[in-house]
């Protein structure tokens, strides 16, 4: 259950009530006391003899707000003629929508829209194909591809059900950067017909973005796509992650006044977004790194380690440490949480280093009490809307796809990742930066445009290793 009322959870119910009276007050006061909160009271339609008012409540959880709806049903003299919730309406038919670009008013404008007047941009695009890019829509559109694997905190629930979370990841793309994104959801988990349909559905595209997909297949998933494909293909559980955490601690570390070459991090979670942000710190200058996964440190004397594995062992913890989380946060001057609720505690924190860094990411519920954690920590940061610093990936991925589509790039390496960091990073100026504002808004108007700049200029041409 959530601890305070969110948004998420609201409704909307539908009164008739008493034209005179205390029948509004008397609603509130009820509502107030079952611990939900009344955000807006709308007048439906009036009469001389009773009202019909809309009241929206804010509530903790579904079971809270048949609560609520309760204690309404016991007031006298009121009757509830319909219970909303404003998340579901939100979704009714879709989020997202096809539209025209170009008016089809008359037969003139049909005739050049459709036939006969596109053969003859069909032809010239089969005379020369790089003209796709500048005569369809591939060249402002990305596929959204998933197989319902490992959707947001709630697992395998699969492709019908990662549906809404698909549309609304395209309506953030079109929101925050103007991009065209389609939601495909694949009704398959086999690694090899995944990378197939993605192959032969690329054409109409100008990148993929892949998501929620479980690890480890996620990795060969990209890595064969990558190979087979000439536009860019970004994971972005694993990289838009990255991104943002390698930001948000660039700002942590000038916050407390250390340097990442010589803190000491300590990990929890070697999955998909756990690899990911290794990779990028290690690029970005991380020298002291220990990664725990479900079975304690990883380091090169486990008998379980798989190639994955194996390189995060080869690549860390380099003093060999074999024990559990506990003993890897201890001393440490950052935690970077990406794995399982509760694993963590406000004691945990307070045995780290002086100064100490926190980000406990795993949603919706963290690896620690961000309250605990903010007793002993100089910085904590997480996943979650209802506190300071959320970590949210949509900082991260419609810039890097607004500049990847501009410059028309056909991969995407570290370079491009390491730039976008960077540029998020400065959009949190001197003036602004704190223990409660590492990051900006998502709202923030410079934030795409910023990390879309980085991104363009780190393809043209620069040396590149891959992401």
């Amino acid at each position: 259950m959530a601890s305070v009322p969110s948004v998420s959870y609201s409704i909307t119910v539908r009164l008739e009530v008493p034209a005179g009276g205390k029948a509004v007050s008397q609603i509130t006061h009820v509502v107030e006391n079952a611990g939900g909160i009344v955000t807006a009271l709308d007048v439906n339609t009036a009469g001389h003899e009773t009202l019909r008012i809309d009241v929206t409540i804010a509530t903790r959880d579904t079971e809270h707000a048949e609560e609520i709806v309760g204690a309404l049903e016991q007031l006298d003299d009121i009757s509830i003629h319909k219970v909303s919730d404003r998340t579901f309406l939100m979704h009714l038919g879709g989020k997202i929508e096809m539209q025209s670009k170009v008016p089809l008013r008359t037969r003139d404008e049909l005739s050049m829209a459709y036939t006969p007047g596109v053969a003859r941009v069909s032809l010239a695009i089969a005379r020369n194909p790089e003209d796709v890019r500048r005569l369809t829509v591939k060249r402002n559109s990305v596929a959204v591809v998933t197989d319902g694997s490992a959707v947001l905190g709630l697992g395998n629930i699969g492709p019908e059900a990662a549906l809404p979370v698909m549309e609304g990841k395209a309506a953030l793309f079109k929101r925050f950067a103007g991009i065209d994104a389609w939601p495909i959801c694949l009704d398959t988990q086999d690694t090899d017909e995944i990378v197939r349909t993605v192959q032969i559905l690329a054409p109409a595209f100008g990148g993929i973005n892949l998501e929620d997909i479980s690890a480890p297949r996620c990795f060969e998933v990209e890595a064969r796509l990558r190979e087979l494909l000439d536009i860019p293909v970004f994971h972005d559980d694993q990289h838009g992650t990255a991104i943002c955490v390698l930001a948000a601690l660039t700002n942590a570390l000038r916050v407390v006044g250390k340097e990442l070459g010589a803190v000491r991090i300590a990990m929890a979670g070697a999955g998909a977004a756990g690899t990911a942000i290794l990779r990028l710190l290690l690029n970005a200058g991380a020298k002291n790194v220990v990664v725990c996964d479900y079975r304690g440190a990883v380091h090169t004397g486990r008998d379980d380690l798989d190639e994955s594995l194996r390189w995060i062992a080869e690549h860390t913890n380099a003093e060999g440490y074999a024990g559990d989380l506990r003993g890897a946060v201890k001393g440490a001057d950052v935690f970077i949480g990406v794995s399982a609720p509760g694993i963590l505690t406000g004691a945990d924190i307070a045995a780290m280093n002086d100064d100490a860094i926190v980000f406990a990411l795993a949603n919706p519920e963290p690896e620690v009490s961000p309250d605990e954690a903010r007793e002993h920590a100089a910085v904590v940061a997480t996943g979650r809307s209802d506190y300071p610093n959320q970590i949210n990936n949509v900082l991260a991925f419609p810039g890097v796809f607004r500049g990847l589509l501009d410059a028309q790039a056909s991969g995407v390496t570290q370079d491009m990742l390491l730039a976008a960091a960077k540029a998020l990073a400065e959009v949190v100026t001197d003036e602004e930066l704190g223990p409660n504002y590492i990051v900006p808004s998502v709202f923030h108007p410079e934030v795409s445009h910023r990390v879309a700049g980085a991104v363009r200029e780190a393809a043209g041409g620069r040396p590149r290793t891959e992401a």
